[in-house]
Protein backbone atom coordinates (compact mmCIF):
# COMPACT_ATOMS: atom_id res chain seq x y z
CA UNK A 1 0.00 0.00 0.00
CA UNK A 2 2.66 1.84 1.06
CA UNK A 3 4.88 1.52 -2.24
CA UNK A 4 1.83 2.13 -4.50
CA UNK A 5 1.34 6.02 -3.05
CA UNK A 6 4.98 6.53 -2.97
CA UNK A 7 4.62 5.44 -6.56
CA UNK A 8 2.02 7.95 -7.22
CA UNK A 9 3.36 11.34 -5.80
CA UNK A 10 7.08 9.97 -7.49
CA UNK A 11 4.86 9.86 -10.71
CA UNK A 12 3.03 13.47 -9.78
CA UNK A 13 6.11 14.75 -9.05
CA UNK A 14 8.05 13.83 -12.49
CA UNK A 15 4.97 14.75 -14.17
CA UNK A 16 4.87 18.14 -12.95
CA UNK A 17 8.36 18.78 -13.59
CA UNK A 18 8.50 17.22 -16.92
CA UNK A 19 5.45 18.55 -18.53
CA UNK A 20 5.52 22.51 -19.86
CA UNK A 21 2.92 23.74 -21.75
CA UNK A 22 3.48 26.98 -24.08
CA UNK A 23 1.16 29.44 -25.57
CA UNK A 24 0.91 30.05 -29.46
CA UNK A 25 3.17 32.92 -28.88
CA UNK A 26 5.96 31.48 -27.05
CA UNK A 27 9.07 29.27 -27.75
CA UNK A 28 11.38 26.99 -25.22
CA UNK A 29 14.88 26.83 -24.89
CA UNK A 30 16.14 23.57 -23.88
CA UNK A 31 19.17 23.63 -21.46
CA UNK A 32 20.28 19.74 -20.87
CA UNK A 33 23.02 19.85 -18.44
CA UNK A 34 23.90 23.28 -19.35
CA UNK A 35 24.16 22.85 -23.22
CA UNK A 36 21.41 24.48 -25.56
CA UNK A 37 19.51 21.59 -27.31
CA UNK A 38 17.17 23.78 -29.40
CA UNK A 39 13.94 25.84 -29.20
CA UNK A 40 10.55 24.10 -28.78
CA UNK A 41 7.21 24.89 -29.23
CA UNK A 42 4.37 25.93 -28.86
CA UNK A 43 2.07 23.25 -27.60
CA UNK A 44 3.01 20.45 -24.69
CA UNK A 45 6.63 20.23 -24.19
CA UNK A 46 8.30 17.51 -21.90
CA UNK A 47 11.53 17.87 -20.34
CA UNK A 48 13.84 15.76 -18.06
CA UNK A 49 13.43 16.13 -14.62
CA UNK A 50 16.91 17.79 -12.80
CA UNK A 51 18.49 17.33 -15.87
CA UNK A 52 16.79 19.54 -18.50
CA UNK A 53 16.05 23.67 -17.83
CA UNK A 54 13.89 25.30 -20.23
CA UNK A 55 13.61 29.02 -20.08
CA UNK A 56 10.35 30.90 -22.20
CA UNK A 57 11.03 33.38 -24.62
CA UNK A 58 8.02 35.76 -26.30
CA UNK A 59 7.85 36.05 -29.89
CA UNK A 60 5.18 39.19 -29.75
CA UNK A 61 5.93 42.27 -30.86
CA UNK A 62 6.95 44.26 -28.34
CA UNK A 63 6.84 48.15 -27.71
CA UNK A 64 9.35 49.61 -26.07
CA UNK A 65 9.22 53.42 -24.75
CA UNK A 66 12.88 55.19 -24.58
CA UNK A 67 12.72 57.68 -21.45
CA UNK A 68 13.45 61.34 -22.57
CA UNK A 69 17.18 61.51 -23.27
CA UNK A 70 18.49 65.28 -22.98
CA UNK A 71 20.18 65.95 -26.33
CA UNK A 72 22.22 68.95 -28.00
CA UNK A 73 21.78 69.60 -31.68
CA UNK A 74 24.58 70.25 -34.06
CA UNK A 75 23.17 73.79 -33.80
CA UNK A 76 23.43 73.56 -30.03
CA UNK A 77 20.26 73.68 -29.21
CA UNK A 78 19.46 72.12 -25.93
CA UNK A 79 16.17 69.38 -26.40
CA UNK A 80 14.35 66.52 -24.74
CA UNK A 81 13.47 63.95 -27.32
CA UNK A 82 11.92 60.54 -26.18
CA UNK A 83 10.71 57.77 -28.72
CA UNK A 84 9.09 54.49 -28.98
CA UNK A 85 10.64 51.34 -30.52
CA UNK A 86 8.66 48.34 -31.88
CA UNK A 87 10.79 44.84 -32.20
CA UNK A 88 10.38 41.01 -31.76
CA UNK A 89 12.60 37.89 -30.95
CA UNK A 90 13.25 36.28 -34.47
CA UNK A 91 15.83 33.79 -32.88
CA UNK A 92 14.41 32.59 -28.97
CA UNK A 93 18.08 30.67 -28.96
CA UNK A 94 20.65 33.69 -29.85
CA UNK A 95 17.97 36.49 -27.97
CA UNK A 96 18.84 34.01 -24.19
CA UNK A 97 22.10 33.17 -25.19
CA UNK A 98 24.37 36.03 -26.65
CA UNK A 99 22.61 38.68 -24.11
CA UNK A 100 21.98 38.47 -20.63
CA UNK A 101 18.71 40.76 -20.42
CA UNK A 102 17.82 41.40 -24.25
CA UNK A 103 15.05 43.84 -23.10
CA UNK A 104 17.35 45.81 -20.68
CA UNK A 105 20.05 45.24 -23.47
CA UNK A 106 17.46 47.25 -25.99
CA UNK A 107 16.34 49.76 -23.82
CA UNK A 108 20.43 50.79 -22.74
CA UNK A 109 21.17 50.70 -26.89
CA UNK A 110 18.51 52.68 -27.45
CA UNK A 111 19.12 55.56 -25.34
CA UNK A 112 22.73 55.89 -26.55
CA UNK A 113 21.72 55.80 -30.35
CA UNK A 114 18.95 58.42 -29.26
CA UNK A 115 21.50 60.67 -28.32
CA UNK A 116 23.92 60.12 -30.69
CA UNK A 117 21.72 60.17 -34.01
CA UNK A 118 19.85 63.36 -32.96
CA UNK A 119 23.27 65.06 -31.47
CA UNK A 120 24.29 65.03 -35.09
CA UNK A 121 21.00 66.82 -36.78
CA UNK A 122 20.39 70.46 -36.69
CA UNK A 123 16.54 71.59 -35.12
CA UNK A 124 14.76 72.50 -37.83
CA UNK A 125 16.08 68.76 -39.05
CA UNK A 126 14.49 67.20 -35.92
CA UNK A 127 11.18 68.78 -35.92
CA UNK A 128 10.49 68.31 -39.75
CA UNK A 129 12.23 65.32 -41.61
CA UNK A 130 11.39 62.83 -38.43
CA UNK A 131 10.86 60.27 -41.33
CA UNK A 132 14.76 60.48 -41.88
CA UNK A 133 15.87 60.56 -38.44
CA UNK A 134 13.16 57.60 -37.36
CA UNK A 135 15.39 55.30 -40.83
CA UNK A 136 18.44 56.00 -39.55
CA UNK A 137 17.60 55.11 -35.71
CA UNK A 138 15.83 51.93 -36.89
CA UNK A 139 18.90 50.82 -39.29
CA UNK A 140 21.42 51.32 -36.52
CA UNK A 141 19.38 49.69 -33.76
CA UNK A 142 18.81 46.57 -36.26
CA UNK A 143 22.11 46.24 -37.37
CA UNK A 144 23.37 45.73 -33.45
CA UNK A 145 20.15 43.65 -32.42
CA UNK A 146 20.65 41.50 -35.39
CA UNK A 147 23.38 39.22 -33.40
CA UNK A 148 21.25 38.75 -30.15
CA UNK A 149 18.14 37.54 -32.54
CA UNK A 150 15.64 40.40 -32.67
CA UNK A 151 14.27 42.25 -35.18
CA UNK A 152 13.85 45.87 -34.90
CA UNK A 153 10.93 46.77 -37.02
CA UNK A 154 9.80 50.46 -36.17
CA UNK A 155 11.36 53.40 -34.42
CA UNK A 156 9.47 56.62 -33.97
CA UNK A 157 10.02 59.74 -32.11
CA UNK A 158 7.28 60.92 -30.02
CA UNK A 159 8.36 64.37 -28.67
CA UNK A 160 10.59 66.67 -28.42
CA UNK A 161 10.46 68.98 -25.97
CA UNK A 162 11.87 72.68 -26.58
CA UNK A 163 13.06 75.07 -24.32
CA UNK A 164 10.40 77.85 -23.57
CA UNK A 165 13.05 80.89 -25.09
CA UNK A 166 13.38 79.03 -28.23
CA UNK A 167 9.95 78.24 -28.48
CA UNK A 168 9.08 82.05 -28.14
CA UNK A 169 11.90 82.66 -31.05
CA UNK A 170 10.12 80.01 -33.03
CA UNK A 171 6.54 81.75 -32.47
CA UNK A 172 7.91 85.36 -33.71
CA UNK A 173 9.99 83.76 -36.72
CA UNK A 174 6.59 81.87 -37.73
CA UNK A 175 4.90 85.37 -36.97
CA UNK A 176 7.26 86.86 -39.55
CA UNK A 177 7.42 84.61 -42.22
CA UNK A 178 2.95 84.57 -42.23
CA UNK A 179 3.67 88.25 -42.36
CA UNK A 180 5.99 88.24 -45.50
CA UNK A 181 4.13 85.59 -47.27
CA UNK A 182 0.43 88.08 -46.67
CA UNK A 183 2.51 90.99 -48.45
CA UNK A 184 3.74 89.02 -51.23
CA UNK A 185 0.27 87.37 -51.87
CA UNK A 186 -1.26 90.96 -51.68
CA UNK A 187 1.53 92.14 -53.68
CA UNK A 188 0.56 89.48 -56.19
CA UNK A 189 -2.72 90.13 -56.14
CA UNK A 190 -2.49 93.61 -56.97
CA UNK A 191 0.36 93.27 -60.19
CA UNK A 192 -2.41 90.91 -61.48
CA UNK A 193 -5.41 93.76 -61.35
CA UNK A 194 -3.13 96.47 -62.78
CA UNK A 195 -2.25 93.52 -65.94
CA UNK A 196 -6.19 93.03 -65.61
CA UNK A 197 -6.79 96.41 -65.88
CA UNK A 198 -3.97 97.43 -68.57
CA UNK A 199 -5.73 94.90 -71.03
CA UNK A 200 -9.35 96.56 -70.50
CA UNK A 201 -7.72 99.56 -71.07
CA UNK A 202 -6.45 98.00 -74.52
CA UNK A 203 -9.78 96.48 -75.60
CA UNK A 204 -11.90 99.67 -74.30
CA UNK A 205 -9.18 101.98 -76.54
CA UNK A 206 -10.06 99.37 -79.74
CA UNK A 207 -13.48 99.09 -79.27
CA UNK A 208 -14.93 102.72 -78.01
CA UNK A 209 -19.20 101.40 -77.74
CA UNK A 210 -17.31 98.91 -75.06
CA UNK A 211 -17.56 102.14 -72.60
CA UNK A 212 -20.59 103.26 -73.19
CA UNK A 213 -22.11 99.58 -72.03
CA UNK A 214 -19.63 99.65 -68.94
CA UNK A 215 -21.64 102.99 -68.39
CA UNK A 216 -25.22 101.21 -68.52
CA UNK A 217 -23.87 98.40 -66.24
CA UNK A 218 -23.17 100.59 -64.21
CA UNK A 219 -26.21 102.83 -64.10
CA UNK A 220 -28.20 99.43 -63.64
CA UNK A 221 -25.91 98.34 -60.56
CA UNK A 222 -26.41 101.73 -58.90
CA UNK A 223 -29.99 101.19 -59.03
CA UNK A 224 -30.62 98.11 -57.39
CA UNK A 225 -28.95 99.92 -54.31
CA UNK A 226 -31.96 102.38 -54.34
CA UNK A 227 -29.46 105.18 -53.81
CA UNK A 228 -31.53 108.53 -53.14
CA UNK A 229 -28.19 110.50 -55.48
CA UNK A 230 -27.55 108.71 -59.06
CA UNK A 231 -24.66 110.34 -61.37
CA UNK A 232 -25.08 109.61 -64.80
CA UNK A 233 -22.35 110.17 -67.14
CA UNK A 234 -22.61 111.42 -70.39
CA UNK A 235 -19.60 111.04 -73.38
CA UNK A 236 -18.76 114.47 -74.29
CA UNK A 237 -19.20 113.03 -77.98
CA UNK A 238 -22.91 113.14 -77.80
CA UNK A 239 -22.80 116.52 -77.52
CA UNK A 240 -20.16 117.69 -80.28
CA UNK A 241 -22.94 117.79 -82.97
CA UNK A 242 -24.76 120.65 -81.10
CA UNK A 243 -21.60 122.33 -80.36
CA UNK A 244 -20.65 122.27 -83.96
CA UNK A 245 -24.45 123.52 -84.71
CA UNK A 246 -23.89 126.46 -81.88
CA UNK A 247 -20.38 127.27 -83.37
CA UNK A 248 -21.69 128.01 -87.46
CA UNK A 249 -24.63 129.92 -85.51
CA UNK A 250 -22.03 132.49 -84.04
CA UNK A 251 -19.66 132.47 -86.73
CA UNK A 252 -22.65 133.77 -88.91
CA UNK A 253 -23.64 136.27 -86.75
CA UNK A 254 -20.53 137.60 -86.82
CA UNK A 255 -20.07 137.96 -90.23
Amino acid sequence: MYTLIAVVVLSLFFLSAAIRILNEYERGVIFRLGRVIKAKGPGLIILIPVIDKMVKVSMRLVAMDVDPQDVISRDNVSVKVNAVIYFRVIEPIKAIVEVEDYAYAMSQLAQTTLRSVCGQAELDELLSAREKINSQLQEILDTHTDPWGIKVTTVELKHIDLPQEMQRSMAKQAEAERERRAKVINAEGEFQAAAKLAEAAEIIREHPMALQLRYLQTMREMSAEQNTTTIFPFPIDLFKPFMDVMGKIKKEEKE
